[in-house]
């Protein structure tokens, strides 16, 4: 009670409400005035670590987020933000990188103990540089906005990394200890190893049990979940973990565009969470003991960025911004933390978060789809494999609550039903409570006339199952993800 009042507190002296914290999106200037180094340290749980490319993480952070050198001259720049607790000043690096490449050379640290990211060298696997160093991030190739203001991301492809092998305060041995990263939920593939957080100190995969990141992506060489992935998991050497089990546990995919992962770890004890980084709250995908053979863990403190702890530099992946924090977060933390994320407004470049989305099954991986890419009244809704190029796949949420598709055709509960089993199909817009729609922090979507939730019928999961209204149960067909 002590932690959620300290909260409480700082979040609306910040300007962010209860509701916030809830998962309910806030405007995005909010974001601006405190951050989730701001919130960790209320919670008792301070940050150690604070990385971004994209903005500050404390209210009061001014200072440099990173560096670019341009290849033209070799020099360099320090990239800060517009203002205290703001956003990322783009325009800088825009205006140094013009006309020439640029890589990213330092993630700075933002919690004032040093624990700067830069060039990660060579580990029991060489990076494909000159002495077997990683290559750095192009700074132009993930451009993003945050709060409408332009920003980038670290995008990280195979012979890319980052580290740090002589940190300040950051967790060893079986200290506790939470991480979250917010990644790009579209740019993954099946290697390893796309991590961020805690490592070994000389690169070399001596041991289980010495590091713990947090992993992005659809390896299955070792951890793995149910479909095909991309799961959250955890890098503990010697393995992923997806859960207690080494190799496969009920673990569901997560496909947003924009993914908050978090992974801490305790004496004994850990947990997976993660969620939408542009709206809604966190789930809890495991929490329970350690695997076999990693009680005590033996952290050594390190920290890394787009690779495994020996250096292996098959991952892929999109960083904008995480923290290493000392001390095992409380679930009402992370959750004010998610809040505070989502109210940054991460976005595509040149668009908005709930403009043009995919509404994407959680249990099949494909996509709410207007049969035969139809736009007559009454034609059925059904899955079908997501295609970027399929118009009638993409749904302009309204103020209203409406999913609009071809422009003035609305997703509708078929004659105003609200039985089990209506069929849910298109239908001119006409401002019906049928055709409103409420978007949930658990993933079901449900309809504001009939209170049912958007279901793949008998739990389908082929091209062609059609969409119907069904009593709110939890089943995964019960879940969606709005993709940009």
């Amino acid at each position: 009670m002590h932690v959620t009042t300290r909260l409480g507190r700082l979040m609306a002296a910040a300007g962010i409400s209860l509701l916030v914290a809830a998962g309910v999106h806030a405007p995005s200037a909010q974001a601006a005035t405190t951050g989730p180094c701001d919130i960790y340290a209320a919670g008792g749980t301070p940050c150690v670590a604070a990385h971004s490319t994209t903005r500050a993480l404390y209210g009061a952070f001014n200072g440099a987020l990173y560096q670019v050198r341009r290849s033209s001259d070799n020099t360099t720049r320090d990239i800060g933000v517009l203002s205290a607790g703001g956003v990322v000043n783009a325009a800088t690096q825009d205006s140094f990188c013009a006309g020439t490449s640029c890589v990213i050379t330092i993630l700075y640290d933002q919690s004032g103990r040093n624990n700067r990211l830069t060039q990660a060298p060579p580990g029991h696997w060489p990076g494909p540089l000159p002495g077997g160093w990683d290559n750095l991030a192009d700074a132009k190739a993930a451009p993003i906005t945050v709060g409408g203001q332009k920003a980038y991301g670290v995008r990280i492809e195979p012979g890319t990394g980052y580290r740090n092998n002589n940190t300040n305060g950051v967790a060893t041995g079986d200290q506790p200890e939470g991480i979250y990263a917010v990644v790009d939920g579209t740019h993954y593939n099946q290697w390893c190893c796309f991590d961020y957080g805690n490592a070994q100190t000389d690169g070399q995969a001596d041991a289980p049990a010495i590091m713990e990141t947090v992993y992005f992506g659809a390896n299955k060489q070792w951890g793995y979940g149910a479909g095909a992935g991309p799961w959250i998991m955890a890098d503990l050497e010697w393995g992923l973990f997806s859960g207690v089990n080494a190799g496969y546990n009920n673990l569901a995919p997560i496909n947003h565009r924009f993914v908050t992962a978090i992974v801490k770890g305790e004496p004994n004890h850990w947990a997976i969470r993660g969620g939408n980084a542009q709206s809604g709250g966190l789930t809890t995908y495991f929490d329970g003991r350690r695997p076999n053979g990693y009680h005590p863990m033996k952290k050594e403190g390190a920290i890394l960025l787009g690779i495994g702890g020996d250096n292996s530099v098959s991952g892929r992946g999109t960083f904008f911004e995480g923290v290493l924090t000392s001390g095992y977060p409380t679930e009402a933390t992370e959750n004010a933390v998610q809040a505070n994320i989502t109210a940054a407004g991460y976005a595509p470049a040149g668009g908005t978060p709930q403009q043009g989305v995919q509404i994407v099954g959680a249990q099949s991986n494909r996509c709410a789809d207007v049969i035969n890419n139809s736009s007559a009244n009454g034609s059925a809704v059904h899955l079908w494999d997501c295609s970027t190029t399929t118009a009638t796949q993409r749904w302009t949420r309204t103020s209203s609550g409406q999913f609009q598709v071809n422009g003035a055709k609305c997703l509708d509960a078929s004659g105003q039903g609200t039985a089990n089993g209506t069929p849910v199909v298109i239908w001119d817009c006409n401002g019906g409570a049928n055709q409103q729609w409420t978007v949930n922090s658990d993933g079901s979507i449900t309809g504001v006339q009939s209170g049912k939730c958007l279901d793949a019928n008998a739990a389908g999961t082929a091209n062609g199952t059609r969409l119907i209204l069904w009593s709110c149960n939890g089943q995964q067909n019960q879940r969606w993800t709005l993709r940009s």
